[in-house]
């Protein structure tokens, strides 16, 4: 009987997100987004049943279900099982399975946690159905997947972390995204990074579909903004490969405030709150994911990180202990 345990990690962005998102990257001279893997993991469970017999379980939303068949669990509406659904629909297995997923990531904490239960999935059915995805194939059936979910387009960075590991850049043009993955540089990240939860779940898709209709709908201030994140990134990613540890803060600092004046729903009291804890101990602070809630990345150029986390603690915020993740999994 086939049984397979798969664990994917999670992402922060560290520049360029929305940019990410069709159509608008065709409009931006091919941005970049920039991402690196964390160890917050999403997890997939798989195994075969005799029988026809459905069980499924979500850990971490307290649901847990069994079915007769798939035609039974399809026609559910259970909302813990909305994404395993979608898998399920497409996959169609016709033999008796168990799946059990977890997350460690906070619901709507803007790391990509559904995006990396969505590839955790896809590796876990790929191999019991005996069918090899390639990253891009993954990546491209992972957004799909997720559109149906959101009833709205979908970006794609949320998807290579989970299948790379470590650092990644990705350009997006004409022909779609390709990633340039580079490995961790523990000089780089150690003692400077700081993940906080606002303690407010974030809604990716509303923010982002926003943007998106603000573009085609000739607003102009969102124009400007998003060619200023597209900057901002390219600044970013020429900072890191140089590991220019001096140029990161300017940078942080002129992202979180082309981001924040997109619109409202970018920001939150949480959010501003955040930033100004980071600035009042030479912080700063990266709104993760598109924003209105969930983590925020307290970046710490001088190593200052264990005055930001007892600064964040005490102010009623969640640090979670996340460092950069250098491997994919499998």
């Amino acid at each position: 009987m086939f049984e397979a345990k798969i664990k994917s990690p999670t992402r922060v962005d560290l520049a360029g997100g929305t940019l990410d998102c069709w159509p608008l990257y065709l409009f931006l001279g091919d941005p970049v987004t920039i991402n690196v893997a964390v160890d917050i993991f999403t997890y997939a469970e798989l195994k075969e049943l005799p029988g026809r017999e459905v069980e499924l379980h979500s850990a971490d939303l307290g649901a847990k279900k069994k079915y007769r068949d798939l035609d039974e669990a399809l026609a559910d509406s259970e909302p813990a099982f909305d994404l395993v659904r979608v898998h399920l629909k497409y996959w169609k297995p016709t033999k008796g399975f168990s799946l059990s997923t977890r997350s460690e990531s906070p619901v709507g904490g803007g790391l990509g946690g559904s995006s990396s239960l969505c590839i955790s999935l896809l590796k876990a059915f790929s191999k019991w159905m005996g069918r090899n995805l390639e990253p891009y194939e993954m990546v491209r059936i992972a957004s799909h997947l997720e559109a149906q979910i959101l009833l709205k387009p979908t970006g794609t960075q949320d998807y290579f972390p989970p299948i790379f590991g470590g650092l990644n850049f990705i350009t997006y043009g004409v022909e779609g995204p390709k990633v340039e993955v580079r490995p961790i540089e523990k000089s780089l990240f150690e003692d400077r990074f700081l993940l906080v939860y606002t303690g407010r779940s974030h809604h990716s898709g509303i923010n982002n579909w926003q943007v998106i209709k603000n573009w085609l709908d000739g607003d102009l201030h969102t124009r400007k903004t998003m060619m200023q994140l597209a900057s901002v990134a390219r600044e970013m990613k020429q900072a890191l490969a140089d590991k220019n540890l001096k140029a990161l803060p300017a940078i942080f600092e002129k992202e979180y405030e082309a981001r924040t004046h997109i619109s409202d729903g970018f920001s939150s009291p949480e959010i501003r709150r955040l930033a100004e804890l980071a600035r009042s101990v030479g912080a700063n602070a990266k709104i993760c994911g598109a924003g209105g809630g969930g983590c925020v990345l307290i970046w710490c150029p001088d190593q200052q990180i264990a005055k930001a986390r007892e600064l964040c603690t005490s102010n009623g915020f969640q640090v979670l202990p996340a460092k950069p993740w250098a491997e994919g999994m499998g």
